[in-house]
């Protein structure tokens, strides 16, 4: 490869790279609910402008220090599936040990709950293609670089 190109595939990895931690404090969103009653359950479709304004009831925005949000989805019974199911989302003290995004049964306050992690502003919405629009772009950007040299 050409050493322009080399530099251009360096400079593009890195104002991705700079561009994703760049944004200061993270937040989650926070708010638990049960069955059908509130707003915290899957499809979490809450809108980050009422939420702000305190027009959503029950679901908030909080900074989160540590970047790590979560979900937990617990019930009281496996097979009902709607009525006992509780929906929290949560900011965490601290991510997994090996900083990976994933779901995994584990317990939580004494009971067998699924819960989610991910690091990111706002990522325990609900699930979502998150894309880095700049890594995209530099991506692109490089390839037609690359075709013309």
């Amino acid at each position: 490869m050409d050493f322009k190109v080399n530099l251009i595939i360096s400079f593009s990895i890195f104002l991705a790279f700079f561009l994703d931690f760049s944004n200061g404090l993270q937040r989650c969103f926070m708010c638990r609910s049960r069955g059908e009653l509130g707003s915290c359950k899957d499809q979490f479709v809450v809108n980050l402008t009422l939420v702000e304004n305190k027009q959503e009831i029950g679901v908030e925005t909080v900074p989160c220090a540590s970047g790590w949000c979560g979900k937990i989805v617990e019930s009281e019974n496996a097979l009902k599936e709607e009525y006992g199911v509780a929906t929290q989302r949560i900011c965490l003290q601290r991510g997994p040990s090996d900083s990976e995004d994933r779901c995994a049964y584990t317990k939580w306050n004494y009971k067998k709950v699924l819960m989610c992690f991910c690091k990111g502003d706002l990522c325990n919405s609900s699930i979502s293609l998150n894309a880095n629009y700049v890594l995209l772009f530099s991506m692109l950007l490089t390839s037609m670089i690359a075709n013309i040299y």
